[in-house]
């Protein structure tokens, strides 16, 4: 998955997902907890592969990952492409009103729109992309 879209969370605590992103996650998704206090959004058969890494972890790696599994919420977009966040996960992650879904590989993020914009400023510079792509080999 890739792209970057600004969003609104509605009152009622729904988001709306982009087509684009929404065609690669399919009709249902998994959206939890995810690193840097946003939110990770898993397709099926991400999620599933996800779930089998975790199973094969000892148990005393997998006591910090509790959290993470018990506020995960199954999700299907409405009509409107929209899904609900419940509100321990939009509370975890500071989502008010302003946010911003991106696309990251094999899953996508919501972020707190000004949290992102300070990611993106600490993030997005020649000497961490040179690192990265060198990582990879490129």
């Amino acid at each position: 998955m890739t792209g970057q879209y600004q969003h609104n969370i509605d009152a009622k605590g729904r988001l709306f997902i982009p087509a684009k992103l929404r065609e690669e996650l399919g009709e249902t998704f998994y959206v939890t907890m995810g690193t840097d206090r946003c939110l990770s959004v898993y397709s099926d058969a991400s999620w599933a592969k996800f779930t089998e890494k975790f199973e094969s972890l000892p148990y005393t790696k997998t006591k910090a990952m509790r959290p993470l599994f018990a506020n995960a919420a199954k999700c299907e977009p409405d009509a409107q492409g929209r899904i609900l966040i419940p509100q321990k996960l939009r509370v975890y992650a500071d989502l008010h009103k302003d946010v911003v879904v991106i696309g990251v590989s094999n899953r996508a993020e919501i972020w707190n729109a000004d949290a992102w914009r300070a990611v993106e400023e600490e993030e997005l510079n020649p000497e961490n992309l040179a690192a990265v792509m060198e990582e990879l080999g490129f």
